[in-house]
């Protein structure tokens, strides 16, 4: 297996099974207080994650900076901006607002970058013959 695709499938099995436990939390509680947050872990983190991890199992991208940049960029991006959202909307830690809303809007940004790598990556696959 590629070592591109192997990482991003066991980040999104991490995210698959956070997501998992979160909403059966959300069930039993009767509190949908992590709605938003449980949704931007499974769409992230599970959907987005296993989605590229497919991606550079049947494409073969060569190891590039390019690849790199995408790949750490979308681990690093779905983890920052999840958890960025469960500190500013859930608000578990008395943390002040402006630290809060860096990690998230950080882990947006890194997101984002992993979204524009992975475009520019779909402009360098070659067809088989």
């Amino acid at each position: 297996m590629n070592k591109n695709s192997k990482i991003l499938l066991q980040f999104a099995g991490i995210f698959g099974l956070i997501g998992a436990i979160l909403g059966a939390h959300m069930a039993g509680s009767g509190s949908y207080a992590f709605r938003a947050v449980h949704a931007h872990i499974l769409v992230v983190g599970w959907l987005t994650l296993f989605g590229w991890a497919v991606y550079y199992k049947i494409f073969q991208q060569k190891e590039s900076l390019l690849t790199k940049l995408h790949v750490w960029t979308a681990i690093i991006g779905s983890v920052g901006l999840t958890i960025g959202m469960w500190l500013y909307m859930v608000k578990p830690f008395d943390l002040p607002n402006g630290v809060t809303l860096s990690v998230y809007i950080g882990g947006g940004v890194a997101l984002l970058s992993s979204f524009f790598f992975f475009f520019l990556l779909t402009l360098f696959v070659k067809e088989e013959k």
